[in-house]
């Protein structure tokens, strides 16, 4: 969201406003966010430091949605619509309020994709997406992906069905 914002403020137009709010809110949020994840603030003072947050924001993507601004009133409505979801971070352990962790999960993606320029079929689409997901999957459970890709291969030569990616 902080990207969008910037991009509302840098692109000018009658709904600056709402990319400088915008802004305003993010770096507050991280103020609060900051010091829960330090443990100098306990989960309950993050939510009441939020909450009124959660009110400005609110406030600011219905002027957004009701704005001249096409672009910037179809962002707005977008967030509308996923707003409860936002604030997920407040209430949930372990869910941060960044999408760094998600997209360090996609990297090898991204990266695979520039290097050989995507895929030239749907089979070939699906091969990938398929091995990607066994790479990081193995990598978040610390397993070999070799070992497992040989086991894989190895059961499905036998007729047996294919290891389990999840733990346990």
């Amino acid at each position: 969201m902080k990207r969008d914002f910037r991009k509302i403020v840098d692109c000018g137009g009658p709904s600056v406003f709402v990319g400088r709010r915008g802004l305003r809110i993010v770096r507050e949020l991280f103020a609060a966010w900051h010091p829960f994840q330090a443990g100098t603030i306990t989960r309950r003072r993050l939510q009441e430091l939020i909450a009124p947050l959660e009110r400005r924001l609110s406030k600011t993507l219905l002027e957004g949605a009701f704005g001249a601004d096409a672009r910037v009133a179809k962002f707005c409505e977008n967030l509308i619509h996923l707003e409860p979801a936002l604030w997920t971070f407040a209430k949930v352990e372990n869910v941060e309020p960044t999408n760094n962790f998600m997209e360090r999960l996609v990297r090898l993606a991204v990266l695979w994709r520039r290097r050989s320029f995507g895929c030239n079929s749907v089979a070939g689409c699906r091969f990938v997406e398929r091995v990607l997901t066994v790479v990081q999957t193995c990598r978040l459970n610390e397993n070999n992906t070799l070992e497992y890709l040989a086991k894989a291969v190895h059961a499905h030569r036998n007729g047996k069905l294919c290891p389990s990616l999840l733990p346990g």
